[in-house]
C-alpha cells in the first residue's frame, strides 16, 4: 500500500522515506494534496551475461556466407 506525503514533509524526512522505499513501501510525493511523483524501490540488478547460454538455439543459416546478390545489395553494388 501506498503512502502520500507532502514534499515539505519528505524533505524534513527524506533518510527514513529512502529507507522504507528501499524495504519496499511505495511512497507518493504530494503537492498541494496533489500525487506529484513516487518514490519505489530500484529493480533487483539483472544477472551477469553469460557467454554461451544460446548454443544450440541459433540455426546455422545465421553464421554462414550472405548469397551474392544480397551481399552486393549490402554493398550497394
Amino acid at each position: 500500500m501506498a503512502v502520500m506525503i507532502n514534499v515539505h514533509d519528505a524533505k524534513t524526512h527524506f533518510s527514513r522515506l529512502l529507507e522504507q522505499a528501499h524495504a519496499g513501501q511505495e511512497i507518493i510525493l504530494a503537492k498541494a494534496g496533489k500525487p506529484y511523483a513516487r518514490l519505489v524501490p530500484l529493480a533487483p540488478a539483472q544477472g551477469k551475461r553469460q557467454p554461451g547460454r544460446l548454443k544450440g538455439k541459433v540455426g546455422d543459416a545465421f553464421f554462414e556466407p550472405l548469397p551474392e546478390e544480397e551481399l552486393a545489395a549490402w554493398e550497394g553494388r
